[in-house]
């Protein structure tokens, strides 16, 4: 059996990987912040409902943020024998608590919007429209910091997601406060708070889609088995391949353990043949965490995918006993 980890080579790389987004994410945080109390004074003083929702929006936008700050932190701390995989997964719950809390201010806004839709109150459009344009460009300049970082890892993505939608919905305080401007038609101050709960709705639904796949150890999104089998089959001396698993540890760390069965006249080349299947997975697939086990006699005709079941510490006892109990 090989268990082979490639980290040495591109420890380097994977810091300054770290760096870039704790900084990315440090910028954002000191924006984000700026705009939130900008837009509660603001909300207030104008009085309009769909910049006090972009600020609680952008409430938990920093909230998000900070959360994926604190998780990337939490990744950096080592394994241990009670956490073999150390806290990268930390990064993938700080995404599902992101998408939740999406969630429960879209339904707050939504609440809130039906009431104004009813009975409409009069905004100071002017100044509701001068904070959108701030909160607008703080947003964007934060949403640049984490664009590069948010295609290939999910916790940074569900703060990216944040912002964006922020961005989108100054947007919409924008054109409605031009609008409420020229016409007074306040009610508009209400379909702009319900228009900024589908973009926080969509969003949110999106993350804890992603997050929920990774939880449940489902195969990653780029990644197509059938594809893979049949690469790792064309190795020379692979017969076959059975009790294949491949999942997600986080956004940047994919494991794969599987049984290979040798063909009789390569098997004094176990090593060698492991070693081109682990370089295989990582350049094609970016598989960094390798489990192989060669030679595996008693699931020679096995599936590719094994079902894992149930059982009971009885029944292994039992069988053990049996076992013991034939040989003698």
């Amino acid at each position: 059996m090989s268990e082979h980890t490639q980290t040495d080579p591109h420890h380097h790389d994977q810091g300054l990987l770290d760096r870039g987004i704790t900084r990315g994410l440090i910028i954002a945080i000191g924006l984000t912040a700026v705009t939130f109390i900008a837009e509660l004074i603001g909300g207030f003083w104008t009085n309009s409902l769909a910049l006090l929702s972009d600020a609680a929006h952008v409430f938990m936008d920093l909230f998000a943020l900070v959360l994926s700050l604190a998780a990337i932190h939490l990744a950096k701390f080592p394994a241990s024998d009670t956490r073999t995989y150390g806290w990268h997964r930390a990064e993938i719950f700080a995404s599902l608590i992101n998408g939740t809390t999406l969630l429960l201010i879209g339904f707050g806004i939504l609440s809130e919007a039906w009431g104004r839709l009813i009975h409409p109150e009069a905004v100071k459009s002017k100044e509701m429209f001068i904070i959108a344009i701030i909160g607008l460009v703080m947003n964007l300049v934060a949403a640049g910091q984490l664009h590069r970082h948010s295609h290939d890892d999910l916790n940074v993505r569900s703060a990216f997601l944040h912002v964006l939608g922020d961005a989108i919905a100054s947007v919409g305080v924008i054109i409605g406060g031009i609008i409420m401007l020229y016409t007074e038609w306040f009610v508009l101050d209400a379909l702009i708070s319900m228009a900024i709960v589908l973009i926080i709705g969509w969003g949110a639904i999106r993350i804890l889609r992603e997050a929920g796949h990774i939880l449940l150890e489902g195969v990653p999104v780029h990644i197509d088995i059938n594809e893979l089998v049949g690469k790792m089959r064309a190795i020379a001396g692979v017969n076959n391949v059975h009790h294949l698993h491949v999942w997600s540890i986080c956004s940047h760390i994919t494991a794969l353990s599987a049984h290979i069965d040798l063909a009789p006249e390569y098997r004094l080349r176990q090593g060698e043949i492991i070693g081109t299947l682990e370089k295989m997975l990582y350049q094609d697939y970016h598989i960094t965490q390798t489990t192989l086990q060669g030679e595996c006699s008693s699931c020679m005709t096995g599936p590719v995918i094994q079902q894992l079941r149930h059982r009971s510490r009885e029944s292994i006892d039992t069988h053990n006993h049996d076992h013991d109990h034939n040989t003698h």
